[in-house]
């Protein structure tokens, strides 16, 4: 495995198999989540996302998965009973790792982050349309972070060039952590079906390398707009080097301790409904084995 591939990547999908494309039940979604821990690859494997609606039926199904399960919960409801029930959990097979909560107002968030426990992370999704400015000074609370929706099963809910590139580099110049979601199951800029069912509309879908890489040199402030337009709408695999000691794009690079750092500081993770259909991905660009 290539040292830079692993840096980039590492931890870097949450599995969301429960959620549209894909939309498994909990029983199959588990049991796949629990043969990714046994494969070659677990290293690219992230949380677990479970809505909190769900979390009853999840403790009843657990007994049958030897797994230890790294829970991204989805919040809706009530939020402080929501969190009273996740402070009760008391199994060793479970840890709950982060929060994800939909679009909320500002203030609704300001009212919640008093709430969330120290050693949970929380992701509040913020739509591209908001007034970014009255969120961000709340997201730079220790235990905030952000979440951006990259896709969906519309072609209406995938972000332009602009619109990512600019809400990325509001977030690294406040320092705030962000993850994405949907959307991001291929490596690179192209275009797909964004369902399986038969005459699905066919979108042009953010890659997660260009985001990846986008975040690290964004983070690392390596890159103007102009050239974090180029990243995003690169579709060659031959302007992406990896090596031992470094990635890079074009002339741009990244050395180990640089990508560690902006995964581990700024862009944690991305959500998809699949796991195997990035492994694919890469091993087709040939980096993975």
């Amino acid at each position: 495995m290539v040292s830079s591939v692993k840096a980039l990547l590492s931890s870097v999908v949450d599995y969301a198999g429960l959620f549209p494309p894909a939309k498994l039940e909990l029983q199959p979604a588990m049991a796949n989540y629990a043969q990714y821990q046994t494969t070659a690859y677990n290293w690219m494997l992230g949380r677990f996302i479970l809505p909190i609606s769900r979390l009853q039926e999840f403790e009843q199904l657990l007994p049958d998965y030897p797994a230890q399960w790294l829970l991204s919960i989805i919040m809706t409801g009530d939020v402080q009973k929501a969190i009273a029930i996740l402070k009760s959990l008391n199994n060793p097979k479970i840890a709950i790792a982060s929060l994800e909560f939909p679009p909320l107002p500002a203030t609704e968030i300001k009212n919640i982050l008093p709430l969330i426990p120290p050693d949970v992370e929380s992701f509040f999704e913020i739509p591209f349309n908001s007034d970014l400015q009255s969120y961000l000074p709340l997201l730079q609370h220790p235990r905030a972070a952000a979440k951006i929706r990259t896709g969906g099963v519309t072609v209406d809910a995938f972000p332009n060039f602009a619109q990512l590139y600019q809400i990325i580099f509001a977030f690294a110049q406040a320092q705030i952590p962000f993850k994405a979601t949907a959307g991001l199951h291929h490596p690179l800029l192209s275009k797909h079906p964004v369902t399986s069912e038969p005459n699905s509309p066919i979108a042009l879908m953010q890659g997660f390398l260009n985001v990846a890489v986008l975040a690290a040199l964004i983070y690392q402030q390596k890159i103007t707009p102009q050239i974090a337009v180029e990243i995003l709408q690169e579709t060659s695999p031959d302007n992406f080097h990896f090596t031992s000691d470094r990635l890079s794009w074009k002339n741009y690079q990244l050395n180990i301790a640089e990508i560690k750092s902006a995964r581990t500081q700024f862009f944690r993770s991305f959500g998809s409904c699949s796991f195997q259909e990035p492994i694919d991905d890469l091993k087709t660009l040939k980096l993975l084995p």
